[in-house]
């Protein structure tokens, strides 16, 4: 029979107990075991823990796991809470997140693309000024990241006729994109870019990337959308950015504490539309397919898929 999984969250019980569900709906050959609910012999039986940001106090009490599936595609947090010495740890690669955040970017390309910034900034002030119409082939996106989700995005921009181009640390090629990389390609990308989309995963390298001199370089009049991490923009850079009008606006869903303070300047801010980190969110149920899938090739093979490379952080 095969050992017990570990479940181990930072989620309220009720949220945790959902997940647990789905999961063991989708693997009902293994037992699926809540950290909290798990004996000290079970914590050392366990071969494999199944996480959504774990307490690595947690982590370390399960001594003789292989590996980590993450439920999250994010694992920065992850990567740098367990340590170089973490056992291998799998992300989750799920093409629903990808369509789903593809949706989003595509929804709030339209929301700057169509000024209704501006407009909602008339209807308070109660006046009636209609703006010139621009066609998606004059509006270029950029968009920073060409992973899955960049990939799954961009089509999604080509399709609504935006003309879009992306930028990635190493060179990529996305059909009927424009894709550049390295300091050149980053420099043109900012100056080139009406709209910017941020997709990159946060690493040593892209923390605090988006400063004042990367912003200074973007565009005049050009926005941002920031579907990422908080932490790659600097805040004060950014809001100085919209203050001098350089910028013309930010909509941000990530920020680097969540929820964002009630004492935020993001939240008052004219040029910044701020969201609850709902740009892509994860569906349980093809999660919990996913993470089905992966463990059953290994029960079978032995063989992992493919695991986070924890220098580079993703």
């Amino acid at each position: 029979m095969p050992k017990p999984l570990a479940l181990v969250t930072r989620s309220d019980a009720a949220t945790e107990a959902v997940w647990k569900e789905a999961l063991s709906d989708a693997l009902p050959e293994e037992t699926i075991l809540s950290f909290r609910d798990m004996s000290a012999e079970q914590r050392a039986e366990a071969e494999l823990a199944i996480v959504a940001n774990p307490d690595p106090a947690d982590v370390a009490e399960l001594p003789n796991i292989q590996w980590i599936h993450s439920l999250w595609a994010g694992v920065e947090r992850l990567v740098a809470e367990l340590g170089p010495g973490a056992a291998p740890i799998v992300r989750l690669v799920d093409p629903e997140l990808a369509r789903v955040m593809a949706e989003a970017v595509l929804a709030w390309t339209y929301y700057l693309h169509r000024d209704m910034p501006a407009y909602r900034t008339n209807q308070q002030k109660a006046e009636w000024a209609p703006l010139d119409y621009r066609h998606p082939r004059d509006v270029t996106i950029g968009l920073l990241g060409l992973g899955e989700l960049g990939k799954a995005s961009a089509e999604r921009l080509k399709g609504a006729g935006f003309n879009v181009i992306g930028w990635s640390r190493s060179s990529k090629t996305v059909d009927g994109v424009e894709t550049m990389s390295g300091d050149d390609g980053f420099d043109r990308i900012l100056g080139t870019s009406d709209i910017l989309v941020c997709l990159m995963p946060l690493t040593a390298e892209t923390r605090g990337l988006l400063d004042a001199r990367r912003l200074k370089q973007m565009k005049p009049g050009a926005a941002i959308i920031n579907f990422a991490r908080g932490p790659i923009i600097v805040n004060a850079d950014l809001i100085a950015a919209l203050d001098a009008k350089h910028l013309s606006h930010a909509v941000l869903d990530v920020f680097a504490q969540e929820p964002l303070p009630a004492a935020s300047p993001f939240w008052a801010h004219p040029s910044v539309t701020v969201l609850p980190h709902i740009s892509g969110p994860t569906d349980r149920f093809t999660a919990a397919g996913i993470v089905a899938a992966n463990i059953r090739q290994w029960r079978q093979t032995g063989q992992l898929p493919k695991t986070v490379d924890l220098k580079a952080g993703y």
